[in-house]
């Protein structure tokens, strides 16, 4: 079992965090398995100038502090060689 770290836009926290959204759509370039972890790291696109001078991209939003399982993976049937659509629920 691994644990991903992915970024996730801003927009979509509140649907994934609320159980709106139950499913992420991913480039399947990590490996992924049912039962993997993913931690998901909010990005509004801007890059925010952090205090020794550097530059990050993420925004603050309480999704970063859940972790969730992979209970799904789809591939095939319509969704584009090379990409998942990942079952998630918070554990």
């Amino acid at each position: 079992m691994k644990t991903h770290e992915l970024k996730l836009d801003i927009e979509f926290c509140d649907a994934v965090l609320n159980k709106q959204k139950t499913f992420e759509v991913r480039k399947n370039d990590r490996g992924f398995q049912t039962g993997d972890l993913i931690r998901f790291t909010p990005t509004d696109g801007i890059f925010h100038r952090k205090l020794d001078g550097g530059t990050i991209e993420h925004a603050k939003h309480e999704i970063s502090e859940r972790t969730y399982k992979i209970k799904y993976i789809l591939n095939g049937w319509g969704i584009k060689n090379g990409y998942v659509v990942l079952g998630i629920e918070e554990v």
